[in-house]
């Protein structure tokens, strides 16, 4: 009687009939987020949130203001060197549109960020982490307010002070905008 027991224990059934479609859906299933994840990770530490668009850089904005930084004391050179080089360069800033001082359907000027809700869990962004936007006199945007959009235009790394603090680190001379 031993001898039924430890042959029918030591029998194993073929691949092909343990492995069936719910087991590769559920697989394929459990691996796209992750796969996704550390393709988004790997993404951004091969290029430093910096990427050769064409004729522009496309430009990670949670990359950009992912940096320590002191407003009483803060300058330019503490900018990370791969964002203190794009200085009056064309980048491409997908964010979320904030215009605190825009009433009407146009925005003259808007700051973007990452995300409103995403980044400032502790409070309003901070200064690195926002991109104040001018849109010329001759360009009508509407009012995008809590939306995200696609920013295109000539970015500037210049610390402005107000009351012995930096207010304002990134300012962009905004050439186009597209809400998304």
């Amino acid at each position: 009687m031993d001898t039924a027991v430890s042959a029918r224990t030591s029998y194993k059934e073929p691949l092909s009939q343990r492995v069936n479609l719910r087991l590769i859906v559920f697989l394929a299933v459990l691996m796209v987020p992750i796969g996704y994840a550390m393709y988004v990770y790997l993404d951004s530490a091969i290029h430093g949130g910096v990427k050769n668009a064409g004729d522009k850089l496309e430009v990670d904005l949670k990359a950009m203001g992912n940096f320590p930084f002191d407003p009483a004391k803060g300058t330019e050179n503490d900018v990370p060197a791969q964002f203190r080089g794009l200085d009056g360069k064309r980048v491409l800033l997908q964010g979320e549109v904030w215009a605190p001082n825009e009433a009407g359907d146009r925005m003259t000027r808007f700051e973007l960020v990452y995300s409103i809700a995403k980044c400032c869990f502790g409070g309003p962004p901070k200064v690195q982490e926002r991109v104040f936007a001018t849109v010329p006199d001759s360009m009508k945007v509407p009012n995008l307010t809590y939306r995200f959009a696609k920013v295109t235009g000539t970015l500037h790394i210049s610390p402005k002070r107000e009351g012995g603090q930096v207010d304002q680190l990134y300012s962009l001379d905004v050439e186009r905008v597209d809400p998304l």
